[in-house]
C-alpha cells in the first residue's frame, strides 16, 4: 500500500505541474473573456417570416447583391477575380451560396440594413472619420424594408447546404479564407488538403513561372488587404495550438472584447460553423490528434499492466526474503 501512495503522490503532483504549466498558463497570458454562445444579444431578432422567393428577386436586383458577391451555387460568378477586388474594397467579398449556414440570421440581416454595425466597425466608418464602409447599406425596395431583408435571409438559407453537410473546410473559406492563410497541407482520411491562400488554395504546378505568377497575385491581394484593416492577419496554421479553442471561437464572436479599436471585423458565425472552423483549425494544425490520443490510451493502459505486474512482482520478491 505504501508504494500506491507514493505512486498517487507523484500522480497528484505530475498532473498540478501540468495545470500550472499549460492550461493556466495560457489563461494568464491572454485575457479570459466568456462567450455568450453565439447570442448576438446586440442585434434585434427577425421579426418577420421570410418568404425565399421574394428574396431570390431582390438578391438578384434591387438588393444588388450580386454586383460585388457571386453565387456559385445558383450559377453566379464573382463579378470580378480576388486580386482585382480587393483592390476595389479592400477585401474579397464572399461567395453567398453557404452564408446562409454559416453565418447567423441576425448577423445576416443586421449586416444587410447596417454594415458597420453588424460588423461591430462603426468607430472605424464614422462621419468623424468620413470612411464609408465599402458593403452599402440596403434601404430597402420600396416595402417593408424588414420583410425584405427577411426574404433575403430566407433566400440565402435556401440556397445553403444543410447544417450536417458543411464541412469544416466549407465553414473555414466562407467565415475566415479571405483574410487569413493556412501554409501547412495537411492529410486527413487519405486526402491532401493543399495549403490555402487568401485567394484561394495553392495548386500544384508543373513550371516554376505559373508558380511565380499565382504567388504574385497572392502578394497583391495581401497588399490590399494590410491597406484595408493596417496588417496583415496572422496565418492560422498553429492557431488552434498557441492559442486554444475557447480564445479563438471568444474572438470570432467578439474581437472588440480582446483588441478594443481593432479593424477585425465580428464574423457572426453561428455556434455550428464556430464549431466547423475548430475542427479545420484542428484538421490543420493537429491533423494526427486523433492517432495520438489513441496511441496515448494504449501506453497508459500498458503503464497500469506494467504497474501491477512490477507491484506484485515485488511482493513475491519480498515474501521470498522475509
Amino acid at each position: 500500500m505504501k508504494e500506491l501512495f507514493i505512486l498517487a503522490v507523484v500522480t497528484v503532483f505530475t498532473l498540478l505541474t501540468y495545470y500550472l504549466v499549460e492550461p493556466f498558463a495560457h489563461s494568464q497570458m491572454h485575457k479570459h473573456v466568456e462567450s455568450e454562445g453565439f447570442a448576438y444579444k446586440d442585434l434585434p431578432a427577425l421579426t418577420k417570416k421570410g418568404d425565399a422567393t421574394r428574396g431570390k428577386d431582390l438578391v438578384m436586383g434591387a438588393g444588388a447583391c450580386v454586383g460585388c458577391h457571386g453565387i456559385k451555387v445558383a450559377g453566379i460568378a464573382a463579378p470580378m477575380d480576388a486580386v482585382t477586388a480587393a483592390q476595389s474594397y479592400g477585401v474579397n467579398p464572399p461567395d453567398l451560396s453557404n452564408a446562409g449556414v454559416v453565418f447567423d440570421p441576425k448577423f445576416l440581416a443586421a449586416l444587410i440594413k447596417n454594415p458597420a454595425h453588424a460588423l461591430m466597425l462603426e468607430h472605424k466608418y464614422n462621419a468623424k472619420s468620413g470612411k464609408t464602409y465599402p458593403m452599402p447599406q440596403f434601404y430597402g425596395a420600396g416595402g417593408d424594408m424588414d420583410q425584405e431583408v427577411a426574404d433575403m435571409v430566407a433566400y440565402l438559407q435556401s440556397i445553403a447546404v444543410k447544417k450536417e453537410e458543411l464541412t469544416p473546410d466549407m465553414a473555414f473559406e466562407t467565415a475566415c479564407g479571405r483574410c487569413h492563410a493556412i501554409h501547412y497541407e495537411y492529410n486527413l482520411d487519405g486526402k491532401l488538403h493543399p495549403a490555402w491562400t487568401q485567394i484561394g488554395e495553392k495548386p500544384s504546378f508543373k513550371h516554376k513561372q505559373d508558380e511565380l505568377a499565382f504567388e504574385t497575385k497572392v502578394l497583391d491581394y495581401q497588399d490590399s488587404l494590410t491597406k484595408y484593416l493596417g496588417t496583415l492577419p496572422p496565418d492560422l496554421s498553429m492557431y488552434i495550438r498557441s492559442r486554444g479553442e475557447h480564445y479563438i471561437k471568444t474572438f470570432v464572436e467578439d474581437p472588440q472584447a480582446y483588441l478594443k479599436g481593432t479593424a477585425m471585423p465580428r464574423v457572426g458565425v453561428t455556434a455550428e460553423a464556430a464549431d466547423k472552423v475548430i475542427e479545420h483549425l484542428e484538421n490543420v494544425g493537429d491533423s494526427k490528434r486523433h492517432m495520438r490520443e489513441e496511441i496515448g490510451k494504449n501506453v497508459m493502459i500498458y503503464i497500469i499492466i506494467f504497474a501491477i505486474f512490477a507491484i506484485l512482482w515485488k511482493k513475491e520478491v519480498w515474501r521470498d526474503l522475509h
